[in-house]
């Protein structure tokens, strides 16, 4: 079940951020438009067969769809070893079924899509219902927290960097992870995912030399003006062109520079930030430490220091 569930995370990944319908056309390479037959689109043993080759054109199939289809695999068989067959596995095996798409769409496009977030903090709060009200109130909050702690932060960012901090979808997918796990082991998801960006950041930086964009580019000096000509004599033609075209006078060239708020509507700046090829978005690291609080919170808690197991104090 796994594998199939991956299978379809694949068009998931590939549709949801281009606006698709995820059910219809059927399976299609993405470079010719060959419609996938049924024996094309056998999970990984297709691939294999296949050669990772489209049949039609030959050019390669991503590595990336078997791996999907192996990693929802793995992390079904992990839920089911975690919590058996109990109501607590559907709920386990849908957040996964969340996370894995939300988490390579953010990677390649660095948006969490609200079509993923927002039916998710929904069918977190319903599949709670099951393991009785109690749940489900911790549910609620678990949602209501998380959305308003990176709510919380996203704006103590921008008042003190005067720029985004966060994504504007991190509170989201925090609100989805605490309706599904509850207010309880929020704490250890933030804890957990901030330590391991952390750690991956600093070991690119050690590796390329930064961990972040590069930096701007700096602005060109302004060209020195010519030199005055005495009174009485003119300026000699340039061979390489004429000279700059007289301004009317009291007219100056109006220069947008970088916040002082010109070229700019109702005084909001542009959103044109691009990622520099070592940033990576937070929301991988929110699902990653969500995944290991769900699935290894119990042993987490018991091999932790004294300190840091009262992070797992709610991870059952």
């Amino acid at each position: 079940m796994g594998l199939l569930f991956g299978s379809f995370l694949n068009v998931v990944i590939a549709r949801v951020p281009a606006g698709e319908s995820i059910v219809r056309p059927r399976s299609r390479c993405p470079r010719c438009g060959h419609q996938l037959a049924w024996y094309e689109n056998i999970p990984v043993l297709s691939w294999l067969a296949l050669r990772a080759r489209c049949s039609s054109c030959g050019l390669p199939i991503s590595w990336r769809y078997p791996l999907i289809e192996l990693l929802t695999a793995l992390l079904f068989l992990a839920c089911q070893r975690r919590f058996g067959w109990t109501p607590e596995l559907v709920a386990a095996l849908v957040l996964v079924l969340l996370l894995v798409p939300l988490s390579f769409i953010d990677l390649e496009h660095w948006i969490l899509p609200q079509e993923l977030t927002w039916p998710g903090i929904v069918a977190g709060v319903a599949l709670s219902v099951p393991m009785g009200m109690g749940r489900v109130r911790d549910s609620v909050i678990g949602a209501v927290v998380g959305f308003l702690v990176f709510w919380g932060m996203e704006w103590l960012g921008e008042k003190i960097f005067k720029k985004e901090a966060l994504g504007a979808g991190d509170k989201d997918l925090l609100a989805l992870i605490g309706a599904f796990l509850t207010w309880k082991p929020l704490l250890a998801v933030i804890f957990l995912s901030s330590l391991q960006g952390a750690v991956v950041g600093s070991l690119m930086l050690l590796v390329r030399g930064r961990a972040g964009p590069a930096p701007d580019p700096e602005p060109e000096s302004p060209t020195a003006p010519p030199p005055a000509t005495p009174p009485g004599t003119e300026s000699p033609q340039v061979a390489e062109g004429p000279g700059p075209v007289p301004k009317p006078e009291g007219t100056e060239p109006v220069v947008a520079r970088e916040g002082d708020g010109k070229g700019e509507e109702d005084g909001e700046e542009e959103d044109d930030w691009e990622p520099g090829p070592t940033n990576i978005p937070f929301g991988p690291w929110l699902s990653l430490a969500a995944l290991e609080v769900m699935l290894l919170g119990p042993w987490l808690r018991e091999v932790l220091p004294v300190p840091l197991d009262m992070l797992f104090a709610g991870a059952r």
